[in-house]
């Protein structure tokens, strides 16, 4: 299926569940304790991020959807440093604070990007049947999608009464379930248990057919929109009533760390139905996702630009020839993953040798190289009649196919400088024996701090040159 990055800043999500702040104390290990064979880790850094029903809300910002979140925590520091967090990153955050009550830590120690212990501070809150309603109720309004985060920590007792009020606003619920009862989430728009979890309420599942047949008897029995099965190594299961289902392969070329990646699933996939995304392409961003998350370390948010250049790995646009909103597109990507942005022109009418080391020169000043290319009828203004040889399709095809250019795009004036003026590269390149303040765009680049170089030109390589001496055979 053809994958696009949806517009996620017109897609607003509200998350209701179990927040949890997880902290993290890092620190290096080169001895034995000399009290009880274990390892002493002397502590040097200590990281707090936000966990749980948070961690999807932080996960919903990240990719530029307004987010906010309604959550019990206790009335502490915990409580604080996640309130502080969400904040910074964006989310609006509406806690009910128990007193003589501890907000839920997971605490991790780590050494050497390798998780040694971890201890829980936690109990379940003691909350009333209705909790949260009101606070869900008020925040409703304009909201696209429902996100019930549960942890089974008591956060979530109101199930029905928060599925039937977005049902009743017409609002989709997604529920991450948790527990031996789903019949709390009767109604819900979709469902994303793990394998585990969905064995542990329908039997073991021999194979994929059996899982499928049990899946869709649970979408009968429960009024399921949809159900999504997250299998691990096995990738994802999508099943809906009067349709096939959907398997996708697991997309992570490195499985680093799981933790959070059921909530880069669902923040993904919320994000994706409330931009409007079909369920389908929804949830193959949410895989993709998924494949991000897991090659981090600890609880972590999949940003944008990271989800972006995902799919346009997966599309196989990461590099080629380009539009001028494509090409901008990429260019934020690149910057947002702090690459150098190369910019060169020409006609590039016969491709030769010249061209070629030239262009792998140029490569070498950035990590990006583009490659602007004037249109036939800018050629003919400066070549004369009888050229270009080739049209500018075929011209930028040719470049497209060399290792050492990123991005080709063709513009129509006889100077790149109104493209110069949008794309603004940090290095602008010409071959030739000019002096810098010769270069075409060399003042519009040094006006806001980009750097303009001269590279030589391969002696004996011509363009003009080479059609001239197949004119005389």
């Amino acid at each position: 299926m053809k994958l696009s990055m949806p517009r996620f800043d017109q897609a607003p999500v509200l998350v209701v569940g179990d927040v949890m702040l997880d902290r993290y104390w890092h620190g290096g290990t080169s001895r034995i304790s000399p009290e009880a064979p274990v390892p002493v880790v002397k502590v040097d850094q200590i990281e707090d991020r936000p966990g749980g029903a948070a961690n999807v809300a932080l996960n919903i910002a990240a990719l530029g959807a307004p987010a906010s979140l309604v959550g019990v925590t206790g009335q502490d520091e915990a409580a604080d440093s996640l309130a502080n967090s969400l904040q910074a990153a964006g989310v609006r955050s509406v806690f009910q604070r128990i007193a003589h009550q501890p907000t839920i830590v997971k605490l991790r120690v780590m050494s050497r990007h390798q998780q040694l212990l971890r201890i829980d501070f936690e109990q379940p809150f003691q909350t009333d049947p209705l909790s949260l309603g009101e606070e869900v109720d008020a925040l409703l309004e304009g909201i696209k999608v429902l996100v019930l985060s549960d942890y089974g920590k008591g956060a979530l007792k109101n199930h029905q009464h928060l599925i039937q009020v977005a049902r009743a606003k017409g609002v989709p619920v997604l529920a991450d379930p948790k527990g031996s009862d789903f019949s709390i989430y009767r109604g819900a728009s979709l469902i994303t248990p793990n394998l585990s979890e969905f064995e542990g309420i329908v039997g073991r599942c021999a194979d994929e057919a059996e899982l499928v047949g049990k899946g869709l008897q649970l979408l009968r029995d429960l009024d399921l929109g949809a159900l999504l099965v997250t299998r691990g190594e096995h990738g994802m299961t999508l099943l809906r009533l009067d349709h096939p289902p959907l398997h996708l392969p697991a997309r992570a070329r490195e499985v680093f760390d799981v933790t959070g990646a059921g909530d880069t699933v669902i923040s993904t996939l919320a994000a994706a139905i409330a931009a409007g995304e079909e369920l389908p392409q929804a949830v193959a961003l949410a895989n993709l996702a998924a494949g991000i998350v897991v090659g981090k370390l600890g609880t972590a948010a999949i940003s944008a630009p990271e989800l972006r250049r995902a799919i346009q790995r997966e599309e196989g646009s990461e590099r080629g020839v380009l539009g001028l909103e494509q090409l901008l597109v990429a260019i934020d990507d690149a910057r947002a993953h702090n690459e150098t942005i190369v910019f060169t022109n020409g006609c590039f009418d016969i491709l030769h040798a010249g061209h070629v080391t030239y262009l792998e020169q140029a490569r070498a000043q950035g990590d990006r190289l583009i490659v602007a290319v004037n249109d036939d009828a800018s050629v003919s203004r400066l070549k004369g009649p009888g050229r270009p040889i080739n049209s500018v399709d075929r011209r930028m095809a040719v470049l497209a196919g060399l290792g050492a250019v990123d991005w080709v795009i063709s513009f129509s004036e006889g100077t790149p400088e109104n493209l110069l003026r949008q794309v603004k590269p940090d290095v602008l390149v010409k071959g030739g024996d000019y002096g810098i303040e010769q270069v075409v765009g060399a003042d519009i680049v040094s006006a806001y701090g980009g750097t303009v170089k001269v590279l030589g030109l391969v002696e004996n390589s011509s363009t003009t040159a080479i059609v001239e001496k197949i004119r005389k055979r």
